[in-house]
C-alpha cells in the first residue's frame, strides 16, 4: 500500500514541472564564530573571578562571633561592681569585671566571652 502511494506521488511530480524549492537551512542558522569566542571568553572570565572571590572569602579570618570580641576594647556604660554593662561596637553586653571596679566611661578589654556575658579587665 505504501509503495503504491509512493509510486503515485513520484509519477505525479514527474509529470509536472513542480520542483520543491531548495532552502539551505544550514546557512540560515549559522552562528558567527566571533560570537562564540566572545561568549566563551565571558564565561571563562566569570568563572575565574568567581573562583578567586570564593578562595579569598575562605581565607579571611572570622570577623563575627565570640572569637572576634576577645581582645577588643569596650566602654563601660554602668558601673562595674563585679557586674554591669559595656558598649561593644554599638551593642550593650552584660559584663563581669575580673579586676575590681570600673566607672562609666572607662575603657576595658574583653578577655573572655561566655554566651551573652563578657569578662573584662581595665585597660592600662
Amino acid at each position: 500500500m505504501l509503495e503504491e502511494l509512493a509510486d503515485f506521488f513520484a509519477s505525479w511530480f514527474a509529470n509536472t514541472n513542480f520542483k520543491p524549492p531548495y532552502i539551505d537551512y544550514a546557512s540560515m542558522f549559522q552562528i558567527d564564530p566571533w560570537l562564540i569566542v566572545i561568549g566563551a571568553i565571558a564565561i571563562i572570565a566569570f568563572l575565574v573571578i568567581t573562583i578567586v572571590l570564593v578562595i579569598r572569602a575562605h581565607r579571611r579570618q572570622v570577623s563575627a562571633g565570640r572569637e572576634d570580641l576577645i581582645g577588643k576594647t569596650a566602654e563601660v556604660k554602668t558601673a562595674l561592681n563585679s557586674k554591669g554593662t559595656v558598649l561593644i561596637e554599638g551593642e550593650l553586653w552584660m559584663a563581669i569585671s575580673e579586676d575590681g571596679q570600673a566607672e562609666p566611661g572607662d575603657e576595658v578589654v574583653i578577655t573572655k566571652v561566655d554566651r551573652l556575658k563578657v569578662w573584662v579587665t581595665k585597660s592600662k
